[in-house]
């Protein structure tokens, strides 16, 4: 079955000086501020595009790697991804960074590594972004 998910955001002012507020509309679980600085500069307790990427990517791939591991017979006990999503101004998205350590009785490091290998590139969001290089560095704890 289909699922969509929805955002909204509103922004007011300009790019620079402005500033927006998104809000997580499906699951209702919360509003953020947005900004030009917060994407440029420091977050100052302010979100991006980017960082929401990287939630949505680092989500994802655990969810992706999880569910091959389990496939192989080697299910994970526990999988600790970070995702650093790197933005450029006036180039915009530079590449993605993956960092992902598991815990996975019955499985070497090679074969986390081919695996983490295999989610990266076939997690629905590593697909969605296939415009940009993703890197990624695995092993097991």
């Amino acid at each position: 079955m289909a699922t969509t998910r929805h955002a909204h955001t509103v922004w007011e002012g300009d790019l620079l000086k402005g500033k927006g507020v998104v809000t997580l509309d499906s699951s209702g679980i919360g509003s953020y501020d947005v900004s030009w600085p917060a994407r440029s500069e420091a977050a100052n307790g302010k979100t991006s595009p980017e960082e929401l990427i990287a939630a949505a990517h680092s989500s994802c791939f655990s969810m992706a790697l999880s569910h091959g591991l389990a496939g192989a017979g080697t299910p994970p006990t526990r999988l600790e991804t970070k995702a650093d999503v790197t933005f450029q101004p006036g180039e915009g998205i530079t590449g993605i960074h993956l960092t992902v350590e598991g815990e996975v009785p019955g499985l070497d490091n090679d074969g986390f590594v081919a695996a983490a290998e295999d989610a990266k590139k076939n997690c629905p969001v590593s697909q969605a972004l296939t415009g940009t290089t993703i890197t990624l560095s695995a092993k097991l704890a």
